[in-house]
């Protein structure tokens, strides 16, 4: 399938250990700290807590020497069209080795309207009419199909999609996206995603044809605020530090130090 896909025209950057994928590493950064979002494993999902009010942006980075597709969808949304999210439809287009950090839901190929962390009635899905999938940020990756190479054999050809659509899909997250049970006492306060304000972001219109119909990755990130993660037994109370120390206990005074309240 060819169609008119968006290239990115710049953008660089360096993997963290939270970054999930095989052809393309993908993370969840927070705009407002600076900080990549750690990720939470819980029966074959994976799980981000979003602070409300937060900025975020999906970093998506090619780990392959030739193009990728990325069709990219937040709350079962395609971010750049606005559809009800299917793999068949537009996505970015990576470079080999570029990385680039999608910020919002795409106006024109010149800006976009901010990802944020927001309560689920104020979320861009739920205005919309779509808040049944709100709270899941998805990833469908294509490799791109190639022309025989005139120097090759005449029999060559490029390789069928159907073993191209099943290794990609041993390696996508396995669970379903009811394998966590929604708690009622959550729904109020579930995240979901807004429509915030307008910034400059540079695109420009490229042809991609795919190697299959079918992905050959995708990768799927569910968020809730922290306290909601807790709630559901995905995380302990204590956050993971944000700053660990390579020696925690090196960092203590060589004295003994004041008791509680007084000398």
């Amino acid at each position: 399938m060819k169609r008119l896909c968006l290239a990115l025209l710049l953008g660089c950057s360096p993997l963290s250990a939270w970054s999930l994928g095989h052809l393309a590493g993908v993370e969840i950064l927070d705009r407002d700290t600076g900080q990549v979002l750690p990720v939470y494993r819980h029966h074959g999902e994976y799980w981000v807590a979003g602070n409300p009010g937060s900025r975020y942006a999906v970093i998506i980075t090619n780990l392959r020497g030739d193009r990728v597709l990325a069709v990219t969808s937040v709350d079962g949304i395609n971010v750049i069209s606005g559809e009800a999210a299917a793999w068949n439809q537009t996505g970015y287009v990576f470079q080999a080795g570029q990385g680039y950090a999608i910020n919002g839901w795409r106006k024109s190929n010149e800006e976009v309207a901010d990802f944020n962390f927001t309560a689920l009635p104020n979320s861009y899905a739920a205005l919309t009419g779509r808040p049944a999938n709100v709270g899941i940020i998805g990833v469908a990756l294509f490799l791109e199909k190639r022309p025989p190479i005139a120097q090759y054999s005449p029999d060559w050809a490029a390789p069928s999609s159907a073993p191209a659509a099943r290794a990609g899909a041993a390696r996508a997250p396995a669970a379903a996206d009811s394998a966590v049970p929604e708690m009622q006492s959550l729904a109020a306060s579930k995240l979901g995603t807004g429509h915030g304000a307008r910034e400059v972001s540079n695109v420009s219109t490229t042809e991609f044809q795919r190697l299959s119909d079918s992905p050959n990755e995708i990768i799927r990130i569910r968020y809730d605020r922290f306290d909601n993660l807790v709630a559901m037994g995905i995380v302990h109370a204590r956050p993971l530090p944000m700053n660990p120390s390579a020696f925690p206990e090196s960092d203590a005074g060589r004295f003994v130090p004041d008791p509680p309240g007084g000398d």
